[in-house]
């Protein structure tokens, strides 16, 4: 039976224009690497459809990290929220990564 890693994987889902400050932010918490994906939808800030380039568009970035910095990171992302339509959400997860 093979051994599995333990981690919590945070999915942020939010204004494009976020991503280099999250890039950043990921950076300075030390994680192994992320995953950023265009994403549509519609939810409390209307309708996010990306039909315009860099305009009304959303992403959603995933990363699996320790549940301290997960800690940390939804406490960072606490000011961005007031500003950005932005949500997050973690959860425990087990699998074949770093």
């Amino acid at each position: 039976m093979p051994s599995f890693n333990h981690g919590t994987l945070i999915t942020i889902i939010c204004e494009a224009v976020l991503q280099d400050r999250l890039v950043q932010l990921l950076k300075k918490l030390g994680t192994s690497g992320y995953t950023i994906v265009q994403a549509q939808g519609a939810g409390g800030h209307g309708r996010r459809m990306g039909d315009i380039a860099g305009y009304n568009t959303n992403i959603e970035v995933k990363t699996i990290v320790t549940s301290e910095i997960a800690e940390q990171l939804f406490e960072d992302l606490k000011p961005l929220q007031a500003t950005h339509a932005l949500i997050a959400f973690r959860h425990n997860v087990e699998g074949l990564f770093d």
